[in-house]
């Protein structure tokens, strides 16, 4: 009997409408299978139930999940204790889990979910959502977790990093490791939410506080590779360091056009160059070249299912984790200048509006003429063109921002936030923040890296080849109104929000305002995160109809997907779309997993670079707005350093302050000098909470007397 018709056999069963809930032995009767087969029956109930296809209830029986309001999904545990499970199946709302009804469930595990039709909607979060009860793990996401070893008089345990496992995890007595270790525990299996949870510690990394442990702990916490497998790097040594002059054979040859690279100034890999041609005033060729990553990673191979399985590079402050071996990501793919490189390229030609009129798509070999940094291409767009260089990068730049005003016109959303470096000295400590801003360099790359991606998903979609499309689902309207219940609160009036011009204004009305970067981050959590589906869904957020992601195949699997379906069309018909279906999925997980470890480092990074002001006998000051006003403080916003704090009441010490519920500020009983949400001030670092991950901040323009407004942004 096969898996698929013994598969097909218990579903056809459990949709009977003379159907009990049997056990496994009862179904294997049923079914008539013979009790040397029945090993498949338990093994194919497993299988289905893991998938989420049947539910398994009290004393072991199966049934259709939706027969009894149960969910399979994976949760996302907040630090707060509370998840949210998303039904894999109907793809619908979240359903809300509080804490008390999490049982043994942690963050990203499957699990099986009852929905609570009695439930009371508490809270703001569960207006519009059901509530449900988690009733069984299906598949724990990791068995490993990472913390700080303590010791009691009675018992060690451990103090996990991660805020979502509220419980200490006990260990055995240690001898190899001291309190104050950072350690990896793995958890034995955990039954009941009201014990704590056990483990054994396998690896410790060393002192909480010592150089690189940091970062270490992190990489461990979110499973992340260190080194390549010895056949990886094997076959990695085998590629020559310099294109070999037979691979040009059928490739293009641009080697003689003045192709620039434009990346960030600490970037190795460049897997990206563009070149633009002026046609007769009236029209531009533009030409988009990407480091052929597939002409070394064939599929299958030892470096092809390490790169799937890594599903993208990391970035952290201080290292990076890379998909492929620095021999290829820092070597022979990256398109360094005055070298040959294998490129996928991508021609375009706009009208004079901007509309894409043709794409042609070809096997090339480039030499680029110049690698520049953004700094350096910033600082060329602000000044007359004085070289070819100059004038190259100046007709570059009339194309792009003409490709952008149009993609906003016709809808794209501004979702973009301005991203914070932080710098770190040679043993890993954070020594300065630099702000980087969206400015018309990186602008100038992002629009034509839009037209590849949105060029080649066409073509692909077009002449029907199956590949993985970067997609961005619409939003649910029931999100939007929660969202826009939170915009009137803040005495912003705004419009149907399932309306995408009405998007697009409370954008351009926020903008600017002190609780601009609060309110995008409400947006987003409003709508679906885009992901990788085999499925040309359109991308919500840029207002585009096909569109996936082929620029940047050094870094991710998804790109290196696109090429290959795009280079090699007739065995790109033949793929698996089960297989593409896995993939995509993976490669979605394997890309939340990488977003939180970097946002996790850089957050950590900036404690330990405000811990260190505390030890300055000048400590920094910098400048911040007010977001909000509480009784017992005001909340700031720091721009320079993408985050926000605390200035509590009890530090604002010239003068007693009393909270007006009204107008929401902070009013001195004696000077009356008022903080009001809006205002700008100068502070400095006053306490930080590690483990809170919390900042308090003292003003720092205390001689400020008038009892004016401060000055507004």
């Amino acid at each position: 009997m096969s898996e698929n018709n013994l598969r097909q056999r218990v579903l056809d069963l459990l949709r009977r409408e003379d159907y009990q809930p049997l056990d496994r032995n009862a179904i294997a009767h049923e079914l008539g299978v013979k009790s040397k087969e029945r090993v498949k029956v338990r093994q194919t109930l497993h299988e289905l139930e893991r998938d989420g296809e049947i539910a398994r209830i009290r004393k072991d029986r199966y049934i259709l999940p939706n027969e009894a309001d149960l969910v399979t999904g994976t949760i996302s545990i907040h630090q707060a204790g509370f998840g949210f499970l998303t039904n894999e199946k109907s793809g619908g709302a979240d359903l809300f889990i509080a804490a008390e009804n999490t049982g043994t469930a942690m963050n990203r595990d499957r699990v099986v979910a009852r929905i609570m039709r009695d439930a009371p909607r508490r809270g703001k979060d569960r207006q519009l959502r059901a509530e449900g009860r988690v009733i069984r793990i299906l598949e724990r996401a990791h068995d490993n977790m990472v913390g700080t070893l303590q010791q009691s008089r009675n018992f060690w345990y451990v103090i996990p990093d991660d805020p979502r496992l509220v419980h200490n995890v006990y260990v055995a007595a240690q001898t190899k490791a001291r309190p104050g270790d950072k350690v990896v525990v793995r958890l034995e299996e955990w039954q009941s939410r009201h014990v704590n949870p056990e483990g054994e510690i396998v690896e410790v990394l060393g002192r909480a506080d010592a150089p690189g442990v940091d970062v270490l702990s992190i990489i461990r916490n979110y499973h992340l590779p260190t080194e390549f497998p010895s056949a990886v790097i094997a076959q990695a040594e085998q590629i020559p360091p310099e294109v070999d002059r037979r691979m040009f054979e059928g490739r293009e040859d641009l080697r003689d056009k003045f192709i620039v690279t434009i990346d960030p100034d600490d970037a190795k890999d460049f897997d990206d160059a563009i070149n633009v041609d002026k046609i007769d005033n009236q029209t531009w060729e533009l030409g988009v070249h990407i480091a052929d990553v597939s002409a070394y990673v064939t599929p299958d191979s030892a470096l092809d299912r390490e790169a799937r399985k890594r599903g993208n590079s990391v970035y952290l402050p201080d290292r990076v984790i890379p998909m492929l071996p620095e021999r290829l990501s820092n070597g022979v793919c990256s398109l360094k200048p005055d070298v040959d490189r294998l490129t996928f390229s991508v021609f375009i030609h706009f009208d004079k509006s901007g509309r894409p009129k043709n794409a042609r798509f070809a096997r090339t070999v480039i030499r680029s003429a110049k690698r520049l940094t953004y700094r350096e291409a910033y600082a060329i767009l602000k000044s007359p063109a004085r070289d070819q260089l100059g004038k190259r990068l100046h007709e570059a730049w009339e194309l792009a921002s003409l490709l952008r005003r149009k993609r906003f016109q016709q809808g794209s959303l501004d979702l973009d936030f301005p991203e914070v470096k932080v710098h770190v000295d040679l043993t890993g400590k954070p020594v300065k923040l630099e702000r980087i801003e969206n400015d018309e360099s990186h602008q100038l790359v992002e629009e034509f890296m839009l037209a590849a991606n949105e060029a080649v998903a066409r073509e692909l979609k077009n002449r029907h080849i199956p590949t993985i499309y970067r997609v961005h689902e619409n939003p649910d309207p029931d999100k939007l109104g929660e969202y826009r219940e939170l915009i009137l609160s803040h005495n912003i009036r705004v419009g149907d929000l399932t309306k995408r011009p009405e998007v697009q204004r409370l954008l351009a009305l926020i903008k600017g305002k002190p609780e601009e970067r609060a309110l995008k981050i409400g947006l987003l959590k409003s709508l679906k995160r885009a992901r990788y589906l085999p499925q040309p869904l359109g991308h919500y957020g840029l207002a585009k109809t096909n569109y996936l992601h082929f620029t940047s195949p050094i870094r991710r699997y998804a790109d290196l997907v696109a090429h290959r379906s795009l280079g090699q069309q007739k065995d790109a018909r033949k793929i698996d779309m089960g297989q593409l279906t896995s993939m995509s999925e993976h490669i979605s997980a394997t890309e939340r997993n990488a977003a939180e470890a970097e946002i996790e480092a850089v957050r950590m990074k900036k404690l330990e670079f405000f811990e260190r002001q505390l030890q300055e006998r000048n400590p920094q000051v910098f400048r911040a707005s007010i977001v909000d006003v509480r009784n017992y403080g005001l909340l700031v916003e720091l721009p320079d350093a993408d985050l926000s704090g605390l200035v509590h009441v009890s530090s604002l010490t010239d003068d007693f302050y009393v909270f007006d519920t009204v107008q929401r500020r902070l009013v001195a009983r004696r000077s009356r000098k008022r903080y009001a949400i809006g205002d700008e001030v100068r502070v400095f670092v006053a306490r930080v909470d590690r483990f809170k991950r919390q900042i308090d901040f003292a003003i720092a323009d205390e001689k400020r007397r008038e009892t004016g407004r401060g000055k507004r942004r």
